[in-house]
């Protein structure tokens, strides 16, 4: 009974599947044979995937559709299957092949014990004339050359008399031939029958064949695991470092070489950390790491090494690897290869999370890059592209762009001190030349330089000042710094030598001992980093090579007491005294410098008088401790008449100080009361206004505290002063971005003339 009810079951199935089979064959494509084979030896089997509208996971469908390959022919070939090689000329059916690579003869049995090789050319097998390109029914999925019909074999045989490099190839006829390489390989080169020699010019026609028919997902597939096999079987002849580099999910080598590695106990290098992440199967690389493939490598290899030195050490694992080669062809079932006694490291899990972590802080690095590139028209030489790698990358960055600009810069260090003019620099940025240098255009000057490893002055965010697209630069090698914040004795030290600039030039030339006098006093002042003072020596530099004005600078020298304001005014009768010789230019400047500090302008023939007596010279402004500078020239010569002649002359002295700066600042005198009249706004929100201009970014903490001071509210302040901005220049110098209020430097200067 139970047989009865076992045959009705069969029979049962077979009406069921004869049902769903279509009568026509399935033909063989490039892009579509199954990565592995399943089913009966003359079956195919292939799903797809229906997704029904409503994308529900419960109403997905999966249909099968089944098709019967051709059976064997009865050959009376006794022959035996031999292989033939390159240069071996064989003649068949009227063509001469000499290119060999393939198995010819009559008897060569399946792996399994089933049937014929695939790959075998039997030559009492009926042929007929085909182009390569024609192919019908027969060429299915795991065909043989056994099972073809005479039209595809003269078909194939055409191709293989040929270079075999056609990318037109009906696919089958490649893999045909590639099943009697995978043969050659896994079958006879393990039993010493291949030399050395063949089997690398069988691992260059792999690669070769690959190169052609690669875009097939399948044959890529196949022979990127045979490629893997051979490097496992023979290291010492063939090696594809690219394949560990960038190994597939289910790599054999990167498997090996891992289990090999943690088996040794040696560390996991740098280079086999990035390919366990690229290998991992619970871990997939972001979109940055992948679209920048070779920036994520450099930082993820440097990330790591920075953080485990020669790399992570693991434990060696009870699970043994397994090598385990599935072949394209359906004639190589249950082959085996040699084995060894490893631990499989693959599977653990511990060890990648911490490469997990590195992999998305690159990731993370990379992502403001990567968003770049992913607009049209964009490329990695760009500056603004390099500008956003990270610092670390900074090699990278100069093979990219980075590196004309660099020697470049560096030139004008060595031959002009850095004083470079701001069209040539911006040149760099392969940008057109904008008509003003507003915010972005200065953060792009500081961030090339930077990335270069250049510091600039000015630089608007220590120095208070910008240039313009006509005015002038200056690079210093090292720059500022990552973490660079400017001491107070830095601010100090620049507004000295903005004024003293000003005095030194004032006669259109600045003295050998002018210069000196400024120089020594950043050197000599202790309180100063070596980044500051590399700093103010540019600053100094580009003061002394730009027009001179006094924009913004009252609302800073308010804010030095006394003792300090005496100081500068000492340091800058010094530097007028420094070239042995005071003239009447100089001393109108002083005037106006005086009065600017909130000093008695008649006090500087005082000091002048005092200074000239004084053979010991002057003192650091910095800082009372300060060592003293050289004393004055022997040369000098004080000319009493011209003295004389300036004090009597207060009114056309004021006259002609006016007419010096005029184009800088038209009320460059200091009162003690601000009329709205003249200002356009009332005291408060004007000394809120020159309080906040002394810095380019606040936080809203900050000027709730300037606020609080001044009995004024945040919001209605900063609106008070930009509706005052506007009704003067047409434009906000304010601008608020969320707890960051920004001061826009240029509107600034058009405020203050």
């Amino acid at each position: 009974m139970e047989i009865w009810l076992l045959l009705g079951g069969v029979i049962i199935l077979y009406y069921v599947i004869k049902a769903v089979t279509t009568s026509s064959k399935q033909q063989y494509s490039k892009n579509n044979r199954p990565s592995y084979e399943s089913g009966t030896r003359a079956t195919t089997i292939t799903s797809n995937r229906v997704i029904a509208s409503n994308s529900r996971d419960d109403d997905d469908l999966t249909t099968f559709s089944i098709s019967f390959g051709y059976n064997e022919e009865k050959s009376k070939n006794k022959t035996p299957g031999t292989w033939v090689k390159p240069n071996e000329p064989i003649s068949l059916n009227g063509q001469t092949i000499t290119g060999g690579n393939f198995y010819f003869g009559g008897r060569l049995s399946s792996l399994d014990g089933y049937g014929t090789e695939a790959s075998l050319i039997d030559e009492s097998l009926k042929v007929e004339d085909k182009q390569s390109s024609f192919e019908d029914e027969s060429l299915g999925y795991w065909p043989k050359y056994i099972t073809l019909t005479p039209k595809v074999r003269g078909a194939y045989l055409s191709w293989l008399s040929g270079n075999r490099s056609d990318p037109e190839t009906p696919l089958g006829y490649v893999f045909i031939y590639f099943y009697g390489l995978e043969r050659r390989i896994t079958l006879d080169s393990i039993k010493e029958v291949v030399d050395d020699a063949e089997f690398k010019s069988l691992f260059d026609e792999i690669l070769r064949l690959q190169a052609i028919y690669g875009d097939s997902r399948s044959f890529s597939h196949y022979s990127t695991h045979l490629l893997e096999i051979m490097c496992l079987l023979r290291p010492h002849v063939v090696s594809h470092p690219e394949l560990e580099k960038t190994p597939q999910r289910n790599s054999l080598l990167f498997k090996h070489r891992l289990a090999t590695t943690v088996s040794e106990e040696k560390p996991i290098s740098a280079e086999l950390a990035l390919a366990w992440i690229r290998f991992y199967p619970d871990y997939n690389l972001k979109k940055p790491a992948r679209r920048c493939r070779l920036e994520f490598s450099q930082l993820f290899t440097q990330r790591y090494s920075e953080k485990y030195g020669n790399g992570i050490i693991v434990k060696p694992n009870k699970t043994r690897l397994k090598i385990e080669y599935h072949p394209a062809s359906s004639s190589l079932r249950g082959i085996s290869f040699p084995k060894q006694d490893l631990p499989d490291p693959s599977i653990l899990k511990a060890p990648v999370n911490k490469l997990i972590t590195i992999a998305d802080e690159c990731t993370a690095e990379l992502d403001a890059y990567s968003r770049y590139l992913a607009k049209p028209n964009t490329s990695r030489t760009d500056i603004k592209a390099i500008l956003l790698l990270p610092d670390d990358l900074i090699d990278l960055g100069t093979t990219l762009g980075l590196g004309k600009f660099q020697k470049w810069a560096e030139e004008a260090v060595l031959t002009k001190s850095g004083l470079v003019n701001v069209e040539e620099f911006w040149t760099y940025t392969k940008l057109p030349l904008p008509s003003k240098i507003n915010k972005k255009e200065a953060e792009l000057i500081q961030n090339l330089a930077q990335k270069a490893g250049y510091g600039i002055a000015p630089d608007i965010r220590y120095h208070h000042a910008k240039t313009s697209p006509d005015g002038k630069l200056v690079l210093f090698p090292d720059g500022h710094g990552k973490y660079f914040e400017p001491s107070k004795a830095f601010s100090e030290m620049g507004m000295a030598l903005r004024l003293g600039a000003m005095v030194a030039k004032n006669d259109s030339y600045v003295d050998q001992a002018e210069l000196s006098s400024l120089t020594q006093l950043i050197e000599r002042d202790t309180n100063l980093s070596p980044a500051e003072k590399r700093s103010l020596h540019a600053y100094l530099i580009w003061r002394l090579n730009t027009p001179s004005n006094v924009t913004g600078l009252k609302a800073r020298v308010e804010q030095l007491g006394k003792t300090e304001k005496a100081a500068v005014s000492r340091i800058l009768v010094g530097v007028a005294m420094a070239d042995g010789k005071i003239h009447p230019e100089e001393i109108k400047q002083l005037e106006k410098i005086y009065t600017l500090l909130g000093l008695d302008k008649g006090l500087v023939t005082r000091d002048i008088h005092g200074m000239s007596s004084n053979k010991t010279g002057l003192q650091s402004s910095s800082s009372p401790q300060s060592d003293t500078i050289s004393p004055t020239p022997a040369l000098f010569q004080l000319d009493e008449s011209i003295l004389a002649i300036h004090e009597s002359e207060t009114k056309d002295v004021q006259s002609m100080l006016g007419a010096i700066f005029m184009d800088d600042e038209p009320n460059a005198t200091v009162t003690e009361t601000i009329d709205v009249e003249e200002t356009g706004i009332d005291k408060q929100h004007y000394s809120l206004f020159e309080n906040l201009i002394r810095k380019d970014r606040w936080t809203r903490e900050e000027v709730e505290a300037l606020c609080r001071d001044s009995g004024l509210m945040v919001s209605g302040a900063l609106e008070t002063i930009n509706d005052w901005s506007f009704d003067k220049v047409d434009a906000a110098v304010l601008e608020e971005d969320g707890d960051a209020i920004y001061v826009d430097q240029e509107i600034v200067e058009e405020i203050e003339g």
